[in-house]
């Protein structure tokens, strides 16, 4: 008999009853990623099981268990985190060393189950390139892999179900492309590869594609489905009950039809023979794409729809500028509270939290935040991802350097920015390693570029001021960002850790954050990140070049700086970005405000 277990269960007693369901099943070890039946970076509560089995929260993760092993890989962003949530459980903390190129719970599994022993993971969650590499790995040694369970419902009492929050258009002006253009653009697409059809399951590809928004996944405004592009028509599967009978008309007339969710596998598999279906095996699951008859020729190739979204329109540029200004008179209101308050008010990080999303929720066009705010006093500022709580926060008081790092979703653009303060006064190291910090992120920033450089390799940019100083920081220098839609997108990335492959090719209308940082652990962090923007600078006999944009419009904390060792020409270009900030922020802001913008933004 299955042994479901309560959400006031202990984490070791969830751990044991995946063991006692391993065993029934008969495998030897359970893999648990974080991930969904859409490869989701944020996870709807159904599908986040590692976190229920293991306690930690982080984003990323991957749970391993057997009979006498538990373990969670993260990387460096995570380890402080880990090492604390994991403590009294019983799972081993796994540290993942920046650079690996390999999976090494992969190789873990490889190493440590015996031969004719067998591996579960639950296929609906598994992507495809992650699929063959593991079944490469595990069929070397002569160990099984099993996609066909899914442990979690043998031992997760009252699992959640599907969310259920109503899809809705994300309609002119803010939507400046018609959904029968962009699948238009997909369609042509698709026939340059030579395919007929083209299986979706990214829900920010979704919501782009179709004009949709949701509410299903935490600070993303997306909604749970799969669609199937064919030559003159689409479906969308989708829960019922979700999408309206308004909507449905409105997307009848582009020539989608709305299906249930849970019919996607059965479309897959009712596609005629000799057909030639586009997917992105990084980006589809193992389960599904198991529906497919081998008749069905496989076109393999990312998503067109994430290179489309991934260059903003011109128009779509504009309303994130004005979406800037906006969010730097929300942070403007929130830094003149929080200056004037501090030494006067118990302030504690999650007062932060509060305040700063309570300045953005004032603000025309707010829909959520687009993360969990980290606002994280002095060594708790060490951890990247840090998120206070109130079982473990700080209260701001003393001395040191206080980092937040948060963003809002608004109907016409996506926002994230980290800005680090001072607290009582800082010392000359805390400011070393703000002006260091400061210098890498103007660095890449003033950066001129060739149009089609594969961004990992701008990464060295911003880190070799850095670097020059004999320090370093484990996370990417940047990520991509959607237009009202996730704060991580793709194909872009900054990252020395990521592969230059073809597809993350800089283009002009990419918007990209630029976030370099020092941390030094139990004592204090630095980061700080604007958002910029790929803009054609000129064409020479060698071709054309890019360079960034700042879109971010919030001061600089100059009182955090060692201007010793900042260049002349390092002064000009924050000089000017306070006076950009300064000119555009004003009009939104008055009083306490506008007295703390115009005081923030003067030169050095």
């Amino acid at each position: 008999m299955n042994a479901r277990l309560p959400e006031t269960s202990s984490i070791p007693e969830r751990i044991a009853a995946l063991r006692a369901a391993m065993t029934r099943a008969g495998v030897d070890a359970a893999l648990v990623p974080s991930a969904d039946p859409h490869l989701s970076e944020y996870l709807p509560r159904r599908w986040q099981g590692r976190e229920w089995l293991s306690g930690f929260t982080g984003s990323v993760g991957t749970l391993v268990v057997t009979k006498d092993f538990a373990g969670v890989w993260v990387d460096s962003r995570y380890w402080v985190q880990a090492e604390q949530q994991l403590a009294g459980t019983g799972i081993e903390l796994m540290k993942m060393m920046g650079g690996q190129q390999s999976a090494p719970h992969i190789d873990w599994l490889a190493q440590n189950v015996s031969a004719g022993g067998a591996v579960a993971v639950d296929g609906a969650v598994l992507g495809v390139a992650s699929a063959r590499a593991l079944a490469e790995a595990l069929n070397a040694r002569d160990v099984a892999l099993r996609t066909d369970l899914d442990l979690l419902d043998d031992v997760w009492q009252g699992r959640p179900s599907l969310p259920l929050e109503p899809v809705y258009e994300h309609v002119a002006p803010h939507a400046d492309t018609s959904r029968a253009g962009k699948l238009d653009q997909v369609r042509r697409a698709m026939q340059e590869k030579g395919a007929q059809w083209h299986f979706i399951s990214t829900l920010d590809d979704l919501a782009w594609l179709f004009n949709l928004r949701g509410a299903d996944v935490n600070y993303n405004p997306v909604f749970v489905a799969h669609a199937l592009i064919g030559p003159d028509d689409a479906t969308l599967f989708v829960a019922d009950g979700k999408v309206s009978e308004a909507l449905v008309q409105s997307l009848a007339k582009d020539k989608v039809r709305v299906a249930p969710y849970a019919e996607a596998a059965a479309a897959l598999a009712a596609l005629p023979a000799k057909a030639a279906l586009l997917v992105d095996p990084r980006r589809v699951t193992y389960g599904l794409l198991q529906a497919v008859s081998s008749a069905v020729k496989l076109v393999e190739s990312v998503n067109p729809s994430t290179f489309f979204k991934s260059r903003k329109t011109a128009a779509e540029a504009d309303h994130v500028r004005a979406t800037m200004e906006h969010d730097g008179a929300a942070l403007a209101e929130f830094f003149a509270w929080f200056e004037a308050a501090l030494g006067h008010e118990r302030i504690t990080e999650l007062t932060i939290d509060e305040k700063l999303s309570a300045a953005r929720a004032r603000r025309a066009g707010f829909k959520s935040l687009s993360f969990a705010t980290i606002a994280g006093f002095n060594a708790n500022g060490a951890m990247p991802h840090y998120r206070a709580t109130p079982e473990s926060h700080s209260v701001i008081e003393g001395d040191g350097l206080l980092l937040i790092d948060s963003g809002g979703q608004y109907l016409d653009g996506t926002t994230d920015i980290t800005r680090v303060v001072p607290v009582g006064s800082p010392s000359a190291e805390q400011k070393r390693d703000f002006t260091l910090v400061l210098k890498g992120m103007m660095a890449l920033s003033r950066a001129k570029f060739p149009r089609g450089i594969r961004s990992p390799m701008l990464d060295a940019i911003a880190r070799a001021p850095i670097w020059e100083a004999g320090a370093d920081y484990g996370h990417g220098t940047g990520h991509g960002v959607g237009y009202f839609l996730n704060v991580h997108e793709g194909p872009q990335v900054i990252s020395h850790y990521a592969p230059a492959e073809p597809w993350t090719a800089m283009e002009e209308g990419m918007i990209t954050s630029v976030e370099p940082g020092i941390y030094r652990p139990g004592k204090w962090g630095v980061r700080i990140e604007n958002l910029v923007l790929n803009q054609r600078a000129e064409t020479t006999g060698f071709g054309e070049f890019l360079s960034f944009e700042t879109l971010t419009l919030c001061p600089i904390d100059t009182r955090c700086i060692d201007l010793a060792l900042l260049r002349a020409d390092e002064r000009e270009w924050l000089n000017a970005y306070h006076q950009t900030v300064r000119v555009r922020v004003a009009p939104h802001v008055s009083g306490d405000a506008l007295a703390w913008l115009e005081k923030r933004t003067q030169p050095i």
